[in-house]
């Protein structure tokens, strides 16, 4: 049976990767830390994802799986020697802290089986993911080894939508139905596995930034406009009801698409977009999964930021003199959010961004919620994307 060795056990790698390839008739080993969670899977050798929509619930059976613990390096060079795949789902902060590792288990695959490279899936939403992963796997393997030739670094595009676990039970993990994992196809070294969720697409590039410009984005303009009219509304989906949410949502993302057609003419269609957007839209409003405005809302200065969804957006519709006042009234809202998780507290970096406000004017806001400064853009150019933002702000335009 194919091996596929899935570093993270978490959302991503439980409820997609894991669940996709173990589906597809493949052997699944997990590397985590939890051990709680290693110790239940190699008791039962299967988990359940509780698949929801608004249409009901499913339970998948997902069998053929058991787990390691990250600190049992020489079981995981064993795994790595014998696996066909592998695949990593821990965050873009973690993976550093795993480089070592998975440098160490490569070399040692590439001494005992030269002749036989493998593939990587970089199961992470992180933009040249596989330049950022040859950097920190170069930076722990010694100069001459072959990573460009033994080593193929597939980025992917990740959709599918998994929100904060409220169950008590950790073989049981709650996501959407949506299944299709889109992976470079131009990355991998020999044949692409046979999984039939793998949806291989070229220029990768283009379906990352199509997430983070149509995907992202819409999640972000929901929370920010849904909050704006309907704090007391704890839930994605009850906002989403609101027709001046959804407007304003559906025109950002569209706003996002043009920019798109432009910059890839033949890769998207404006049709294709548009289903796309309206797909999205629905997924959005999938209440079964509980999915929150706090939850989709926090990190404005991640989210706010120049190379991020909304001012990204922006930057780029301004360039080829695109509209963006759906964009613009997205970023000033996001300005204004102060959703609070359960217990009524902010996210902790929205705090202290929250604190930097103070005192400040709204062009000082804006500029220092977006980065300006860094951004690399004309001093003409920030100082217009300002204007317009704060025009949007001082008018409390939703």
């Amino acid at each position: 049976m194919r091996k596929l060795v899935q570093w993270g056990a978490g959302n991503i790698g439980r409820s997609f990767i894991g669940q996709i390839f173990a589906r597809s008739g493949w052997e699944v080993v997990f590397v985590d830390i939890d051990e709680q969670l290693i110790a239940l899977l190699n008791r039962d050798h299967r988990y359940q994802v509780q698949v929801v929509s608004q249409e009901g619930e499913q339970m998948l059976e997902i069998t053929g799986v058991s787990a390691v613990r990250g600190s049992q390096q020489e079981r995981i060079n064993a795994l790595i020697t014998e696996a066909d795949v592998l695949s990593v789902s821990v965050g873009k902060q973690v993976l550093p802290r795993i480089a070592p590792q998975l440098a160490e288990a490569l070399e040692v695959r590439y001494q005992k089986k030269p002749d036989e490279p493998v593939n990587l899936i970089i199961g992470e939403n992180i933009h040249h993911g596989a330049e950022y992963m040859s950097r920190l796997l170069s930076s722990h393997l010694p100069e001459t080894f072959p990573l460009s030739s033994y080593v193929g670094l597939a980025e992917t595009s990740i959709g599918k939508m998994v929100p904060l676990q409220t169950g008590d039970d950790p073989l049981v993990i709650r996501a959407e139905p949506h299944n299709t994992l889109y992976v470079d196809r131009e990355a991998f070294i020999g044949a692409i596995p046979e999984c039939r969720f793998l949806e291989p697409v070229a220029p990768m590039e283009a379906y990352v930034e199509r997430k983070l410009y149509i995907h992202n984005l819409g999640h972000a303009a929901a929370a920010y406009l849904g909050y704006a009219l309907l704090p007391e509304k704890p839930l994605l989906a009850e906002v989403l009801r609101h027709p001046r949410v959804m407007e304003g949502t559906r025109r950002a993302m569209e706003q996002a698409a043009e920019v798109l057609l432009l910059r890839y003419p033949s890769v998207f269609t404006r049709e294709g977009l548009q289903e796309h957007i309206e797909d999205l839209l629905y997924r959005f409003q999938n209440r079964a999964l509980g999915d929150t405005v706090y939850r989709v809302g926090r990190d404005l200065g991640r989210k706010l930021r120049y190379d991020d969804r909304v001012t990204g957006a922006v930057i780029m519709a301004q360039e080829y003199r695109l509209s963006w006042d759906a964009l613009a009234r997205v970023f000033a809202a996001g300005l204004r959010f102060r959703a609070a998780d359960p217990s009524g507290r902010l996210f902790e970096a929205d705090e202290r961004l929250i604190e930097q406000f103070k005192g400040m004017s709204i062009s000082e806001m804006i500029r220092t919620a977006a980065g300006l400064e860094d951004s690399g853009v004309s001093a003409e150019m920030q100082e217009h994307i300002t204007a317009e933002i704060a025009r949007y702000y001082k008018e409390g335009a939703v």
